[in-house]
């Protein structure tokens, strides 16, 4: 059903406020602040955020909001309701991404009145929240500032949801018979909230509820965190290694490696060398083949990240759930290795080998967790 005048609105009007409300509550970090502006569906990333670092002002007004992949203008303005919302109960910016990708799987952010034999018993609105369970009256649930208030007061009330995997925040949000459709919402949402907030999903807030770009052991809006601290030594495939596909931060011998962002270890295991030898527990050399000590974690939208040359046996087995920043393992030098550091390496698609390796530096650049860069 399509919103009512009113319903478009009250939604104005929220969306409207925030450009006010939201510049008292964000402060600028990494550059300086720059009028609003707009970016097509196919404009990369990386100019966003070279443009606006961690956060702005604010969502745009509703009668610009941009077509974001497969969302159209309507329907990014009511994700723009939801983040209002959020700065309004103070809430960081992980949860406006938790709140706007949950809308994107019960509603396809579209504020849905009763459907009829269509409907999922009586659900509606932005989150299909039941007024037959106390959520509200159906012409309450139906005004998009309302019902994404009350979806963030119920988030709030789940201990450590800020780290937990979205899916697993929104599920105890939601009670949903598909606890795990909420995942794959989580990068366009991650997108959808940068782009209407300059940035916020890279962000952190303080204690005085002000954003800024994540430090170390903060995981930023988008559910990611840097593994290590440290700069980046040896780069992801260069000209001398071109089979380098990841990127090596040195660091002392027992720093401990967090997971970069919640997820499922696939692997947790000594990686034998060329000759099948499993000795991962001892240090290794650069005529050593294998990983060492490693592991894999799979996380949202089939990325998979890899952490090698751990001194030990991981502190994570196969099969466990990660919280972002989590520990896994301390660094060492297992495997093929000339010194303590840690190899790192982000995989797309689901794909282990070396044909789903990407760059590490951009990938958790665009996520608000950059990896310390040489030079």
């Amino acid at each position: 059903m399509s919103e009512t005048p009113g319903m478009r609105t009250r939604a104005a009007r929220h969306v409207a406020l925030t450009v006010a409300l939201t510049a008292t509550l964000v402060l600028l970090c990494c550059t300086g602040g720059i009028g609003a502006v707009l970016f097509s569906d196919d404009e990369p990333d990386s100019a966003l955020f070279a443009a606006f670092g961690c956060g702005r002002d604010g969502p745009v007004d509703p009668d610009q909001a941009p077509r974001v992949g497969p969302y159209g203008p309507d329907q990014v303005a009511n994700a723009a309701v939801i983040i209002n919302v959020g700065a309004e109960l103070s809430v960081s910016p992980r949860g406006w991404v938790i709140a706007v990708a949950t809308a994107m799987q019960e509603s396809a952010l579209r504020n849905l009145g009763h459907l009829g034999d269509r409907n999922d018993h009586d659900s509606v609105g932005l989150f299909q929240q039941r007024p037959s369970q106390g959520w509200g009256t159906p012409e309450q649930l139906q005004d998009p500032a309302y019902s994404s208030q009350k979806f963030y007061q119920k988030l709030l009330t789940i201990d450590g949801w800020e780290t937990m995997a979205l899916t697993d925040a929104a599920q105890r949000v939601q009670v949903s018979a598909f606890p795990d459709a909420y995942a794959k919402h989580e990068p366009l949402a991650t997108r959808i909230v940068n782009i209407l907030t300059g940035g916020a999903a890279r962000a952190v807030a303080g204690p005085d509820g002000l954003l800024r770009c994540a430090a170390d052991g903060e995981v930023a809006a988008s559910g990611w965190t840097r593994p290590v601290p440290g700069n980046v030594g040896s780069g992801f495939r260069t000209s001398s290694r071109p089979g380098h596909n990841g990127v090596d931060i040195a660091q002392p011998k027992g720093t401990l490696i967090r997971a970069a962002s919640a997820g499922r270890v696939i692997v947790s295991r000594c990686d034998p060398d060329q000759y099948g030898r499993l000795d991962c527990d001892v240090d290794g050399s650069p005529s050593k083949g294998g990983c060492g000590w490693f592991v894999d974690i799979l996380h949202a939208d089939q990325v998979i990240t890899r952490y090698c040359h751990m001194v030990k046996r991981p502190e994570v087995g196969e099969g466990d759930l990660v919280d972002a920043g989590q520990v896994i393992g301390e660094v060492g030098s297992s495997g093929n290795s000339s010194g303590p550091h840690l190899h790192y390496e982000i995989h797309l698609s689901g794909d282990r080998s070396s044909r789903g390796a990407v760059d590490p530096v951009p990938f958790m650049r665009e996520r608000g967790a950059p990896l310390g860069e040489s030079g």
